[in-house]
């Protein structure tokens, strides 16, 4: 046997120029420019540019409530909510968390005339209640409560996130 016989035999029409090359499965289509879409304006694009993507379907965002009670009211606390409320400008109330006093933090509540874009609206036997976004964590899971004595009458919030107080009760601190 002679040397040339041990190499692999090529096709004869792999080694004909005169046939086309096919093109690749994933390759874009050439675009030939016609004497149309050519400018003579140097600054032009010479080619045409794809078009863009079809923009997306939007979808409503869901809403997200929590399960637990951000915050309930007392009887007594919603007779005297309901008087505050029925006024002849009939406002909202606001409650927030300021910080104030020796423990830290300290509930701070406001006549507003609409709730703001991320306030809470807290609604039990017909009295609505703001409460501040940023309040929300503070305030989660507590109870609203009015009391009077002989030296004062004021809304009393039992908190169960309240991790230290001062000894007047005015301000708190949450974990």
């Amino acid at each position: 046997m002679s040397a040339l016989s041990s190499q692999p035999q090529i096709p004869p029409e792999a080694h004909s120029s005169s046939k086309a090359k096919q093109p690749l499965k994933d390759s874009p289509p050439v675009v030939v420019p016609t004497a149309k879409s050519l400018s003579s304006e140097p600054a032009s694009p010479q080619v045409a540019a794809r078009p863009p993507p079809v923009p997306k379907a939007e979808r409503p965002r869901p809403t997200i409530r929590s399960t637990k009670a951000v915050l309930s009211m007392t009887p007594t606390a919603i007779q005297r909510l309901r008087s505050l409320l029925n006024s002849p400008t009939p406002q909202l109330i606001r409650i927030s968390v300021r910080n104030k006093g020796c423990a830290g933090l300290s509930y701070h509540l406001d006549y507003v005339e609409k709730p703001e874009k991320f306030d809470e609206v807290v609604q039990q036997d017909g009295v609505k209640v703001l409460i501040d976004s940023k309040a929300l964590f503070s305030i989660i899971g507590s109870e609203m409560d009015w009391k009077e004595d002989a030296l004062s009458s004021k809304f009393v919030f039992n908190n169960p996130n309240i991790k230290d107080a001062c000894g007047c009760g005015e301000s708190f601190t949450v974990a």
